[in-house]
């Protein structure tokens, strides 16, 4: 039976959350934006609240919390700005979880622990200039060579690119198979900013998630050590496929904030505006798009939280997660477009949040798989096109206490 009710723990975390980032980062936010300009000093802080590793188990360094509580802190972060919700996608559930499920005990303790407890940031390198829904179109090789592989190729796209200091690439280990553009040619690898050969830089002309580092990072003939190959050759489709699974639930989560506040901000503004004599909130078509934010709001959030219910029994949550990160991201573009609306000329101002949050929604739609890939995926399910089939490795179960376990 599905139990979706919060623990105590669960909202002392909304709770601490929410606080963080309403005292640290919302009277800062506007101005970064403005500026185009990332915060540094906003990963310790995460870091010292547990964020940077929230659902890593203890053992790994993490504050070994359940996947309700990352979706929970998405939520709340993304409520304030949608950088720093992107911060837990990447370095979480793209990167950590991955090196959770798929990583020997060797690189844990080299990479996870230290990535858990935020002293080494960390991102993925999947998209490239002329790669991006489709990973079999990536150019990126990796030749074996004795004891190392040997990288080259440009990943574009890459958020945190300038900050990390850790990357899970993937790359083409079998060149017959690129040519062929059979995935079971495609491998990943943990890349340390420090190899040789690898240079990164900033994307300046994008016009949202402007608080955030977005960026592309290059690799000249780098060489990664055979140690440094995550899962076994052959299996990088599998486990890029498996990251995007933990970061779309994080976007989901994530979005479900923004429609909170786009809700919330547009709320305030129709109790105070007035037009006609009256407050706008009084005017029906003002009514009809609050009640619909609050529909898309609610309904969001139930998505997401069935998708981390399952990951915290260990089911497989493939089509529950990519359901929750289309809607939520399709909801969110309605909500901000609706919240500018309610604005009116003020909406088109950067004094009020909600000309922000509609620049911030947009990415969402697109990274992660398109909307368009979504439809497709979800319609595959119904019609028997597309099933889960069980993989090597899976994100583990949470082993503490969870509402309906």
């Amino acid at each position: 039976m599905i139990d979706l009710d919060l623990t105590e723990e669960h909202r002392l975390l909304e709770q601490t959350v929410r606080e963080w980032a309403a005292r640290e980062v919302a009277p800062h936010i506007a101005e970064l934006d403005r500026a185009h300009r990332f915060d540094p000093r906003i990963l310790p802080q995460m870091a010292d609240l547990g964020l940077l590793g929230i659902c890593v188990p203890a053992e790994y360094g993490g504050a070994g919390m359940d996947y309700l509580s990352l979706g929970l802190a998405s939520e709340e972060l993304e409520y304030v700005d949608t950088s720093l919700r992107v911060i837990l996608s990447v370095h979480v559930g793209l990167n950590s979880l991955s090196l959770l499920a798929w990583g020997t005990e060797e690189q844990k303790r080299r990479y996870l622990v230290p990535q858990a407890q935020g002293q080494k940031i960390a991102t993925f390198g999947l998209t490239e200039p002329a790669a991006g829904s489709d990973a079999r179109g990536i150019q990126t090789v990796a030749i074996r060579k004795g004891d190392r592989y040997v990288l080259s190729g440009e990943k574009m796209w890459i958020s945190l690119a300038d900050v990390a200091d850790h990357f899970l690439v993937i790359a083409w280990s079998d060149l017959e198979k690129k040519r062929a553009k059979d995935p079971s040619g495609l491998s990943a690898f943990i890349v340390e900013r420090a190899f040789a050969g690898f240079s990164s830089g900033t994307l300046t002309h994008k016009w949202g998630i402007l608080a955030g580092n977005t960026g592309f990072f290059k690799m000249d003939e780098v060489e990664v050590p055979a140690e440094n190959l995550l899962g076994r050759e052959g299996e990088g489709f599998k486990i890029a496929m498996f990251a995007l699974d933990q970061g779309r639930y994080t976007v989901a989560a994530g979005a479900t904030g923004l429609i909170r506040a786009c809700r919330d901000a547009s709320v305030r503004y129709a109790q105070q505006r007035q037009t006609f004599g009256v407050e706008i909130g009084q005017h029906q078509l003002v009514k009809e798009m609050l009640a619909r934010m609050e529909a898309d709001y609610q309904t969001s959030r139930l998505l997401w939280l069935k998708a981390g219910w399952m990951k915290n029994i260990g089911r497989r949550n493939t089509r529950e997660s990519g359901l929750a990160k289309w809607m939520a991201t399709v909801a969110s573009e309605r909500a901000a477009g609706d919240a500018v609306q309610i604005h009116g000329a003020n909406g088109y101002s950067d004094e009020y949040p909600v000309g922000r949050y509609y620049r911030n929604c947009k990415g969402a739609v697109i990274y992660e798989g398109t909307r368009e890939i979504h439809a497709l995926m979800q319609a595959d399910y119904l019609l028997g096109y597309r099933t889960d089939k069980p993989t090597r490795c899976e994100l583990p179960p949470y082993q503490g206490q969870t509402a309906g376990a």
